[in-house]
Formats: structure tokens, sequence, C-alpha cells
């Protein structure tokens, strides 16, 4: 893809965030439309289902997979650039981090992504939560508990210098990828046709996919053409809100990919919403949910950004490049969940009893 003429019309700074608007719009057309979020996925899991909530997931992470791993065979897109595998990952703080991101996306009724759809739409609820997730996150990369999450995630790092390239490092073919990403697609299509869901929804819950490799895609097609150095990167919502609400405080910081991805997400969601007629305000359903919330969005703003990444960003975009941390963090994304989960269904039983 030439984008020289983008680049010497508009300046790269303003394409890279054009890039992240347009990967935005994408995500959050697809993600309000097939209702994608790993929190649900999670609990509908812990409670011994495997219904439309975890096939819609599975298809989303397999989607992802497929195409990044089919451009990268193609040699559409090399992975090595990649910033998650080009700086060194924790091990430490994808295990602690993904268990606090776990936990508080359970209380919070949804992940970051998921927050900022529903927020798009007129949940004040995701509002609320949103902006604690945002603010967090900040204070956890240069503020007040950024000596924390940096000790935590010093106690274990990838040797090398460099983030752990699982198919290299299994001694796996190089089509291990995309074939683990068919099998999983083939599964999430046996459990959609099992709980009856919907072509539309199969196709948005794959748009959800298609748009972390679109981000990878564009950022790596700009990192070549760009005369100063560009991070190739895709969807990710922990350092992006935390971005974001930087620079709308601060008139004096930079434009980038990650400045264009929240506001395209907003758009996306709410236009989509529109247009489907479901727009509508929703609040807090008393004292208890919103104080989970409120814990929820913390945890999952630290959480995020020791894990090196939310629930898309290690999930979704971090899996589909094989990253060894952001499998990690995954795992202990589902983990933290399901206990949480579990938790929270024992507290209730207690409390009708």
């Amino acid at each position: 893809m030439d984008i020289v003429p983008l680049l010497d019309r508009i300046g790269e700074a303003p394409t890279a965030a054009l890039f992240g608007l347009i990967t935005g719009v994408v995500f959050g057309v697809a993600a309000q439309r097939s209702r994608f979020c790993l929190r649900a996925a999670v609990v509908e899991f812990a409670r011994g289902g495997l219904g439309d909530k975890v096939a819609v997931w599975l298809l989303t992470f397999s989607t992802a997979l497929v195409w990044v791993q089919g451009a990268r065979l193609l040699g559409l897109f090399e992975v090595s650039n990649a910033r998650m595998l080009a700086v060194p990952g924790s091990w430490s703080g994808a295990v602690i981090g993904g268990l606090l991101f776990g936990a508080g996306m359970v209380l919070a009724r949804g992940c970051s992504g998921r927050l900022l759809v529903l927020a798009a739409t007129g949940n004040l609820r995701s509002v609320v939560s949103g902006l604690i997730f945002a603010v967090v996150a900040q204070m956890a990369l240069t503020g007040w508990l950024a000596p924390l999450r940096d000790r935590l995630a010093a106690l274990w790092i990838t040797p090398g210098g460099r983030n752990l390239d699982l198919l290299p490092a299994l001694h796996l073919p190089d089509d291990a990828g995309l074939v683990l990403g068919l099998a999983t697609a083939l599964l999430a299509l046996v459990l959609s046709r099992r709980n009856r869901i919907g072509t539309r929804r199969l196709v948005f819950a794959s748009g959800v996919g298609f748009a972390a490799a679109m981000g990878w895609y564009l950022t790596y097609a700009l990192s070549l053409s760009a005369f100063e150095p560009v991070a190739v990167e895709s969807l990710t919502f922990t350092g992006p809100s935390a971005s974001t609400l930087m620079f709308v405080l601060d008139r004096h910081a930079a434009l980038e990919f990650d400045i264009g991805l929240v506001p395209g997400v907003v758009l996306g969601s709410f236009l989509s919403a529109l247009l489907a007629g479901e727009l509508r305000f929703q609040g807090f359903e008393g004292p208890t949910p919103m104080r989970n919330a409120m814990v929820g969005a913390a945890l999952m703003g630290f959480g995020g950004m020791l894990a090196g990444g939310c629930a898309i960003g290690n999930g979704v975009t971090g899996a589909s490049v094989f990253a060894g941390t952001a499998w990690v963090a995954l795992c202990a994304m589902w983990a933290g969940g399901i206990v949480t989960d579990m938790a929270l269904r024992e507290r209730d039983q207690v409390a009708v009893a």
C-alpha cells in the first residue's frame, strides 16, 4: 500500500491518528453489533456454558489469528517489527496484571474495550468506569502507581531484550499460527451453529478480529514509509485510554495512532447504536454495583498497564502475533475472571441464605 501521497499531504502524525481512527471505527461498529466481550465469555464459561458469548469470543480471536498470520505468510506484515515483540516483556507483569484485570472486568461488568463501546451508546455506568480506568492507567504509567508497577514488572523479565515469539521458541512450523486460527474458527462455527447465532452477528464478530489485523497492517505500512520511527501496533485500550486523557488535558500532547483509536471506537459504536435504535441512557442500579464497577475499573487500569495490555491488547492483538507474555496474560485474565465470578456468586448465595 502506497501511503506516501497521504504522508505528503497531511504529515506523519496526522496519518497515524487517522489510521487509529479508521481502526477504531471498524472495531466500534463490529464490537457493538456482535456484543463481543471477554468478560461475558468468561462468566458464561465459569458457569458451565459454551454458549453464544464464548462462540463470539472464539470467532473474534480466531479471525485475528487467521488474518495476521496469513498476512505474515504472504509477506504483507513482519511480525518481528511489532512493538509488543520488539521490547522486553514481563512474565510477572503478565501473571499479576492479568489476574487483576480479569477480576476487575468481572466486577465492572465489562472489559475496558466493552466499557468504551457501551459508553458511546449512553451507558453512564461505563462512562464513569471508563474515566476511572483511564486515570488509574495513567497513574500506573507515569504517576504515583508507576513505581509499584515497575517493581512488579521487574520481578521476571523475558531474556534477550525482547518479548518471546512463541512460534519459533516452541520450534513450530511457520504455518502453525494460521492452522491454529483455522481450527479455532471451526470450533467457533460449531458452537455458533449449536447456539443458533445469526450470520450477521458472526460477520460482525469476525470484524472485531479483522480490526486488530487492520491496525497491525496500517501501522506497519506507515513504519515503512515514514521518516521518523513509527511504533507498529494495533488495538489495545489501556495505553490509548491514558494517552487520550492526557491529549485532552495537555494541548502540547502529540498526535499518534492511540489518539485516533479511542475516538474512533466511540464514533463507530455510537453510529452503530444510533442506526440500530439502541441508544439509551443507563445508570447504576444501586450502591453495590456502583462500588464494584469503580473498584473493577481501578483494577483493570493498573492490571492492564502492568500486563502490557487489556483483554483486547493481549487477548486478541498480542495473541495474534504470538507474543509470549500476551498469551500468559490472556490465560491469567480468564483465571482471574473465573475465580472472581465464583466468589461473587458464593457471596450472593450466602447473603440470600
